[in-house]
């Protein structure tokens, strides 16, 4: 088997490389190959790779490139992890909404949207290289953000694609811990958009049977599931259910702005550790992933990456937590939309499992970033302020037409050698 990483360069690359080297018997890989523009990066990267896979006995080749064309070649399954504009271009997403007192993130909200404007063009177009290079069934696994957006991208061109997040298995992970069960014994009743997702139920699988202990936690471990998600803990009750992280830029705007305004922003955390990893990398007597690679986010992605990898190729038909089409799913969104759910993994196709009714504030709420989405892909793929304005008007966090134009006009001059239509 043949699989690539495209972005292979990235500091996070060893947590997947540990991955594949302790799961190889799920995933036998004879082919890994890192494709990244960047030959320092590419070189000391590939170089703890190599190391680490000789320490755990793997014998699979790791290769290199910095074209996409190559790498791809024949390949089976195609992992996406793109950073267009590096850290810079992340600092700008995480700072310049601020200037009209609104939140700065790079996967939502105005920085999210200026992500997406620099990314799903590059997306494509590697797509299409993957589409006459890859082997015809091969899968694209995009893991990046915004997640939702650019697998419907993918999506409606035709790819053979699915999207990825870690919040489910991170909260999976979570659940079982604090039942003190392995990890395969909890499933979850998890719901919306990339990064705007609850958990509604949590199954416990225990002496032949399977039941609901999200009612029981919310009353027994309500405050310590609240802390988890840093919103208050009337919040999970009134809902009765987990909502993820990320909806705290929502239901707690102010606090988070509050909080972003005195502190550096992630991508300058982001940049020192990067450049303490590479540091390590550079260390030819390093054959392991460091711990400061645990700071650097994105935790069981390779666990999760590797499960999907496994069930795509062999066709296990298990259920997992991906970014697929909605098709009806959530009946208040259109079809092709893009949804964060359970579906069984085939190698032919993804089956979406049912879906509980959603109570109305969620389903309000996942039906205005849906709109906003949906403007944000369109502006993305043809251009123009106009269509850029509409996006940054039509989403929940902006909504105001003054606000929306000094973002547009900020977003517009920052990204401007990103924006091919916009130079």
């Amino acid at each position: 088997m043949k699989v690539v990483i495209v972005g292979g360069g990235s500091t996070y690359t060893p947590e997947l490389i540990d991955g594949f080297a302790r799961l190889r018997a799920t995933l036998p890989v004879e082919e890994l190959w890192l494709v990244d523009p960047d030959p320092v990066r590419l070189e000391l990267v590939s170089g703890i790779s190599r190391r680490m896979f000789a320490r755990a006995g793997h014998t699979g080749r790791i290769m290199t490139s910095s074209s996409v064309a190559e790498g791809v070649t024949d390949a089976d399954v195609v992992l996406l992890q793109l950073r267009i504009g590096g850290q810079e271009a992340r600092h700008g997403d995480e700072t310049f909404p601020h200037e009209v007192h609104c939140i700065g993130q790079e996967t939502t909200g105005p920085g999210g949207f200026a992500k997406a404007l620099r990314t799903v063009p590059v997306v494509l177009e590697i797509a299409e290289i993957i589409r006459q290079r890859a082997k015809p069934n091969a899968w694209i696994i995009d893991f990046t953000n915004p997640v939702g957006i650019v697998t419907r991208a993918l999506l409606q061109e035709g790819h053979r694609a699915v999207g990825l997040c870690n919040v489910a298995i991170g909260f999976q992970r979570k659940f079982a811990a604090l039942m003190d069960v392995g990890h395969q014994d909890i499933s979850l009743d998890h719901v919306g958009l990339n990064h705007l997702t609850w958990e509604t139920g949590v199954n416990l699988r225990q002496d032949g049977a399977t039941r609901d202990i999200l009612p029981e936690l919310l009353k027994n471990r309500l405050d310590e599931l609240a802390a988890d998600v840093r919103m208050p803990a009337g919040l999970l009750e009134l809902q009765g259910a987990v909502p993820s992280y990320y909806l705290r830029y929502f239901y707690s705007h102010d606090v988070v702005l509050g909080e972003q305004l005195v502190k550096p922003s992630r991508a300058a955390e982001v940049t020192k550790i990067e450049n303490s990893l590479l540091a390590k990398y550079a260390d030819t007597s390093l054959d392991t992933k460091p711990a400061e690679l645990a700071e650097r986010g994105g935790a069981f992605y390779s666990e999760a990456a590797i499960d999907l990898m496994a069930s795509l190729t062999s066709n296990r038909g298990d259920v997992q937590v991906v970014n697929v089409r909605n098709d009806g799913t959530l009946p208040f969104l259109p079809d092709d939309h893009v949804i964060e759910v359970p579906a069984a993994i085939t190698s032919e196709k993804l089956i979406v499992q049912p879906v509980k009714a959603l109570p109305t504030e969620m389903a309000a709420l996942i039906g205005h970033v849906a709109g906003y989405e949906r403007l944000a892909l369109d502006a993305a793929i043809h251009g123009g302020r106009d269509r850029v304005l509409k996006a940054m008007l039509a989403h929940p966090l902006v909504g105001q037409y003054e606000k929306a134009e000094k973002l547009t006009d900020t977003l517009l001059a920052a990204n401007r050698n990103h924006l091919e239509w916009a130079k």
